[in-house]
């Protein structure tokens, strides 16, 4: 089947998350080669999605391996799982409206599943808590990313740090996420605001890289904002901001 010449600039974010077949990701490498707008957008969702996926990463123990190791001997070996043969994609599917939500949502899904298979080596109560903790967080961001209202805005604070903000008016959700931002130092994190009207309301807390979904109301707040707080917070803003974005209409 032939395709429109202006279908390829909607296949960006398939693209950049991997969902093209072998032939469509060919014809579509040929038009990034002219397509200056589609190279900038690929290297935006690219961004976006590894930034996204980081929000259920977790540090693994030092004795992780080591546990792992030992317990190997002990698990019975399954046969391979051979997957049915499957038809491939229709183009209309990777078109669909929702299809860049949706992807994104499967990255942050793998990134959590990745973390709970490291959460085996710790206490069984302390694996219950934080799993459920972190799949709490995954379905807000998921239920975000994958609603028909999602919009995306991209910023940068002043200290350099790479920002992402996605908010649905139906979810009356936002989630926030930072790349690059530099450890806030002793007795310091890094707060989150919304701006409603010119009033500043506490919207939560970061001091790393990763996904926050943002505390509050973001219905009539017309910006995120970003300061330098004491550790634990404070009720207004003591510094001045080091990111001011506007929320996506």
């Amino acid at each position: 089947m032939k395709h429109h010449a202006s279908d390829a600039h909607t296949l960006t974010a398939a693209y950049a998350l991997g969902a093209l077949d072998p032939a469509e990701r060919q014809a579509f490498e040929a038009h990034l080669q002219v397509c200056e707008a589609c190279r900038e957008e690929v290297a935006e969702f690219e961004a976006t999605a590894a930034r996204l996926a980081a929000a259920a990463s977790q540090t693994p123990p030092a004795t992780a391996k080591a546990q792992v190791m030992a317990a190997i001997d002990g698990v019975r070996q399954l046969p391979p799982r051979l997957p049915a043969p499957a038809a491939a994609p229709a183009l209309g599917d990777i078109l669909r409206r929702r299809a860049v939500p949706l992807a994104l949502a499967a990255s942050v899904a793998a990134a959590a599943l990745g973390g709970i298979a490291v959460w085996q080596a710790r206490d069984a109560q302390e694996l219950k808590q934080q799993a459920r903790q972190a799949q709490r967080q995954l379905d807000t961001v998921s239920a975000v990313l994958a609603a028909p209202d999602a919009r995306t805005v991209h910023g940068k604070a002043a200290n350099g740090a790479l920002t992402t903000v996605v908010a649905s008016t139906r979810q009356n959700k936002a989630v926030f996420t930072a790349a690059g931002l530099p450890a806030p130092g002793a007795g310091k994190t890094y707060q989150l605001w919304l701006d409603h009207d010119g009033t500043m309301r506490p919207a939560g807390l970061v001091d790393h890289d990763g996904t926050v979904v943002l505390a509050g109301n973001p219905a009539d707040a017309g910006a995120v904002g970003l300061t330098l707080e004491p550790a634990g917070g404070s009720p207004q803003p003591t510094t001045a901001p080091l990111l001011l974005m506007a929320l996506p209409a």
